[in-house]
């Protein structure tokens, strides 16, 4: 039978599904047909997977496709047609290609409901879907019936820069298109991921769009609905942001808590405990985190005196003014979960992740102080190709430098007109995320 591979994103498959929804009979009957044409045409015995182009814009027609390519070998994608046909297609391919027959004829095969796969990436679509590497400190398959998960990670592992970025491929099964849909949907709501950024917010919410929904997709679908979709910059989660520190507070108490009573030798004293409790009313102090490599403020107020409740109201200073919450209330479907590493705590809230961690105002990188004219690596890469050197004059927009990662490239341009005064890498090397590529000195500075 078929597959829609349709939801694509730069020429790259997205979600995949099988029956193709609206497939009339007659156009399944000769694109099968077609495909066995093709393979019988040039002799070939094996696992293939033979692609097809169609156009769909009068609906789907028999007359109306045309032969794109022939993939020797199954695909991505092969989940969807094992779940609706029940068979396995890994052991078929190792069957055949130890010289046995087919173990079933077409006739003996049927379409049992509808399946869908989506293919959760180490890659953030708020940033263009720029690719993402790291360690894995959380990784956590939502479970939900009819639903099948592929991977070759484990938490723990590190994703890098030299492989493709999928993490995993989420199939899920179901009775009708909209029942594999949501069982899909599920499975991706309660996904884990801490570390590399992932798509499995977008994925999400690909599975409810109303035009996916309604089979009324194509090739462009993506592209046309990428702010629906939440593919573009989002404003930092100020409730993550919160409740990260209030995280981070409690621990730094209880790890001081448990130090001192160790050095007092003591298991229970007034002073060690964490209350907040003081006799002179409200206490306030000034701290600063990094949220997301972003310095903020945050205002934390103890109030008066409450038996047994010693977390503080947050008051964190984000761009745009203050953000007050004066309650640790949220609702049960906002629950976050925490990872804490040695360095830092991830906060993931709604799919979305926000690492918070506490500032150190020692922990300066004082030779690349972020300036008007710096240029940096937005994700670990290989630099490809580099186009300016020390003295030269360029203009906003122009090219600085190639980094290709899981292979795509991406270009680096100047940020401002002005005048080139270091390049910090070389074609052929390796860049980590945020390391300098070059700087310059802008037009504004050097007529100051």
């Amino acid at each position: 039978f078929e597959r829609d591979c349709s939801l694509q994103r730069r020429h790259q498959k997205v979600i995949e599904e099988a029956p193709a929804p609206g497939m009339p009979a007659a156009m399944r009957e000769a694109m099968g047909r077609a495909a066995v044409e093709a393979a019988r045409a040039v002799g070939y015995v094996g696992a293939g997977t033979v692609e097809f182009i169609a156009d769909g814009s009068q609906g789907l027609q028999p007359d109306r496709f045309w032969f794109m390519e022939m993939n020797t070998r199954l695909q991505v994608e092969h989940p969807v047609t094992e779940a609706i046909t029940g068979q396995d297609l890994v052991e078929w391919q190792l069957r055949v290609a130890s010289g046995e027959r087919l173990p079933l004829l077409q006739e003996n095969l049927a379409i049992e409901g509808h399946a869908v796969e989506a293919r959760l990436y180490a890659e953030d679509p708020e940033k263009g879907f720029l690719p993402s590497t790291g360690k894995l400190h959380a990784l956590e398959f939502g479970a939900a019936e009819g639903v099948r998960i592929d991977t070759g990670v484990e938490e723990g592992a590190e994703v890098s820069p030299y492989y493709d970025p999928m993490i995993a491929k989420v199939i899920a099964h179901g009775a009708t298109r909209d029942e594999a849909l949501d069982r899909l949907g599920a499975a991706l709501a309660g996904t884990v991921v801490a570390g590399p950024r992932t798509n499995v917010t977008f994925l999400k919410a690909l599975t409810e769009a109303e035009g996916f929904r309604a089979g009324d997709f194509d090739t462009g679908f993506i592209d046309r609905n990428v702010e629906a979709l939440g593919a573009v910059p989002q404003p930092m989660d100020a409730e993550a942001v919160r409740l990260g520190i209030l995280k981070l507070v409690d621990a730094d108490w209880s790890q001081r808590n448990w130090q001192d009573g160790r050095l007092n030798n003591e298991n229970t004293s007034p002073w060690q405990t964490v209350d907040g409790f003081q006799l002179s009313g409200p206490r306030s102090t000034t701290r600063r985190y990094l949220v997301n490599g972003e310095l903020v403020e945050a205002q934390l107020t103890w109030p008066a005196p409450t038996p047994g409740h010693g977390n503080p109201n947050v008051a964190v200073r984000l761009a745009g003014g203050v953000s007050r919450f004066l309650d640790d209330y949220f609702p049960v479907y906002h629950l976050p979960m925490f990872t804490q590493t040695p360095h830092a705590l991830f906060v993931i809230r709604n799919g979305r992740q926000t690492e918070v961690r506490a500032f150190d105002p020692l922990d300066v990188d004082l030779d690349h102080l972020d300036g008007g004219g710096s240029v940096k690596a937005p994700m670990h890469g290989k630099v490809v190709q580099v186009f300016v050197e020390p003295g030269q004059q360029v203009a906003k927009g122009d090219r600085i430098a190639v980094i290709e990662a899981m292979k795509m490239e991406h270009t680096l341009v100047a940020p401002s007109d002005g005048t080139v005064t270091m390049v910090a890498v070389l074609a052929g090397e390796q860049v980590a995320e945020g390391a300098p590529v070059a700087s310059i000195e802008t037009t504004q500075e050097q007529a100051a």
